[in-house]
This record gives C-alpha cells, structure tokens and sequence, in this order.
C-alpha cells in the first residue's frame, strides 16, 4: 500500500484530538493535516456509548465555543460544597464571589465527543488538504510520513501501554446516574471520605438527577457495584448523609481504576504528546480533560503558526524548536495542575489524625480567606498562564 506525505499527523480522534485539528484548521483551513480516528465514521455507535459525566471548566467552554463546539445539553454548576466526612472543616464555593456565569459544567462524555466530531466536519468542508481517516477494525492503513506527529490517543488509566512517572492510587471510582428527594439546582457536592472523595454533581436530565462519582478501594468499591439498588441506596446515604434528603434511585453503575501517569518530556524531536497521552489524572478535582484541551489549542496555535509562514521557517530544526517552545509554555499549567490534584488525591484520603487535623484546617481556611480560595478556584477554571 501505498504512503501519504503530510506536514501534521494527530494520532486519537477523541475529544483532544479532535480539538486540536479543528484548532489547526480554524486557524489555518489549508493545513495539510491528516486525522487517524479509530473510531468509526458513523455516530451511531458512539451515541450509544460512554455516558459518564464529566467535569469540564468555564474556561474549556470559553475554547470550545470559539470552534461551536460546546453541547447543548449540559449542566451548569453555581454553587460548590466541599466538606470531610464526621470532621470539621468545609468550603463553599459560588459563582457570585468570582462573578462568572457558572463555576464548571457537568457534560456526558459521548455529548462532548459528538459534539466536536460535527464541529471538525463543518471545518473540513472548508479545508481541501485535511485527511480524517478513519482506522476500522484491522484494516491497513497507508504509511505516513509527517513532518510533526501530535499523540493524542491516551484512554484510561488502566489501558495505557506507557508507564513514565505516576502512581497507582489504589482506588476506584464508582459512578453512575442518583436520583435524590431535595437537590438543589445547580448544586455540586464534593464529600472527602475514608476512602476517598465522593461527589454529587447535577445532570442535564433534571435537579433531582445527579451524577455520582464514589471513590473507595477496589475491593470495597467492587462490592458496591454489586449490591443490590436498595442496598447500595442505603450504603450511599450513610456515607454522604442527608443534606439532599434521601437517594431514591441509582442506575448505570460503572467502575474505573485510578491513578496518575505522566510524561516529564512532552516532546521528542518531531514528535508531541497531549491529554492523556502526555498526563492521565485521578478525578477529584475534575482537571484531566480541561488540561487536555488547553493542550490542544496552544499546540494549535503554535503549529498554524508555523505551518502558515514561510516554507524556509519550517525546516525540521524549527519544527523541533516549536514543540520545544510549546512544552515550556505548558510546563507552569502541567506542574501545578498534576500536582494539586496528585495532592487532593493522597491528602484527602489520608486518615491518620494530623493529615485529618490539616485537611480540615485547610478547609476552614479557604473558607474564610477569600482571596487564596479565589486563586485555587481560577487554577480549576482557566489554568495557569
């Protein structure tokens, strides 16, 4: 079979991957991009598929809206209650105090998914040089010999075949779909367990239908997937407690093993790596997919840059010296963002009694400090810049 010549290959036709060549193409249409999407070109399949909740920041809304790909159906959050389970310390968190529309978002992760596979088709209709090949089953594919070559096909923890820097937490989260007595639109709930955080975050299907992500140790966390309705209800209200009234119902259970796996080099001659290809992170604060597309719109930026200049500046040196110049542009936002949640995620799962003292300390102290509960609340929104 024969090979094909292009100057960007993207590897992964996820939501990152997606992103990025919709990026590229906004910003310049005659890039000669090829897309290698293992999914398939219907999106039958896929709207059958993941319905997990996912967290997405008002500042990953603000970037997908410049490619009109934000979902229609999602949920809006205005209020955020962090609290420990049978300690003191707690937090609250409102729009109001950072005066923007909505604190974060709650999206299915398919809805996001389709979403931007029909952005990227409306972009292709105005790019004659973009490829978007889809990968089906074992077929072959032809050769390909790109000038830069973005991965952006990272999956799940537990499904990556690279292991670099990280740790293996030692918990699953459970999630899936709750129906509470008295929840309050708009309202999320983060409740730092013995285990692990537990958080009940809104849905668009209504304010009594709420997203459930319950983080424990694998062995405990399997034996919840296994309860009966009634039993695990009960489970569920005796670990989260009353302040939404009682759980009346819970479906689509599902579990994921988590844990941290990063890249310290991004970059490798030609070669770049983003989202989860480059950083997979434990969800408790919500961060993984918002880091994985500011990736992709400042690699897009940096390679529209330099694939629409003058063909003398684009030789392999240069081509280097972006992504170069792109990982150290993302090296502050990388640091701090793997790093506050590596630290939420050990930290708050701790329960020897000095960690349990701090934690709560630290709760009441973002309570009552405004400004540094401000800052953390806008590293959660728009990253570090």
């Amino acid at each position: 079979m024969g090979s094909k010549n292009c100057d960007i290959l993207i590897h992964g036709g996820g939501p990152v991957g997606l992103a990025c060549a919709a990026w590229i193409l906004q910003k310049f249409p005659d890039a000669n991009l090829i897309l290698l999407d293992r999914n398939p070109a219907d999106d039958a399949e896929l709207a059958a598929a993941d319905s997990r909740g996912i967290a997405l920041s008002h500042g990953s809304k603000l970037l997908l809206n410049t490619i009109n790909a934000w979902p229609t159906d999602c949920a809006d959050i205005h209020r955020v209650h962090v609290s420990q389970a049978g300690r003191f310390g707690r937090a609250l968190m409102t729009r109001e105090e950072l005066q923007q529309d909505a604190l974060g978002h709650i999206v299915r992760y398919r809805d996001i998914h389709l979403t931007l596979r029909q952005a990227l088709r409306e972009i292709k209709a105005k790019s004659s040089n973009f490829i978007w090949q889809h990968l089906n089953g074992n077929h072959e594919h032809p050769v390909i010999n790109a000038r830069c070559i973005v991965h952006a096909e990272g999956g799940l923890f537990t499904k990556q075949d690279w292991v670099e820097s990280g740790r293996d937490y030692g918990q699953s989260a459970l999630v899936g779909l709750v129906e509470a007595e008295n929840a309050a639109p708009h309202q999320a709930w983060e409740r730092f367990t013995a285990e692990g955080p537990l958080a009940v975050l809104p849905s668009h299907y209504g304010s009594n239908i709420l997203n459930l992500v319950w983080c424990g140790a694998p062995e405990s966390s399997q034996q919840r997937l296994q309860l009966s309705d009634a039993e695990f209800l009960i489970s569920l209200q005796n670990e989260f407690g009353s302040r939404i009234g009682r759980f009346l119902k819970i479906q689509d259970r599902r579990l994921y093993q988590l844990g941290l796996n990063y890249r310290k080099q991004i970059t490798k001659a030609n070669e770049v790596w983003i989202g989860n290809a480059a950083q997979t992170l434990h969800p408790v604060a919500g961060q993984g997919l918002n880091l994985g597309l500011r990736d992709a719109f400042l690699l897009a930026e940096k390679l529209a840059e330099l694939f629409s200049g003058a063909a003398n500046t684009q030789t392999p040196e240069q081509i280097q010296n972006t992504l170069e110049s792109y990982a150290q542009s993302r090296k502050a936002d990388r640091t701090t963002t793997i790093g506050l949640t590596d630290f939420m995620a050990r930290v708050f799962t701790s329960n020897l009694a000095p960690i349990v003292m701090a934690r709560g300390l630290a709760l009441s102290a973002l309570q009552w400090l405004p400004p540094v509960k401000t800052a953390l609340a806008r590293q959660m929104m728009f990253g570090r810049r």
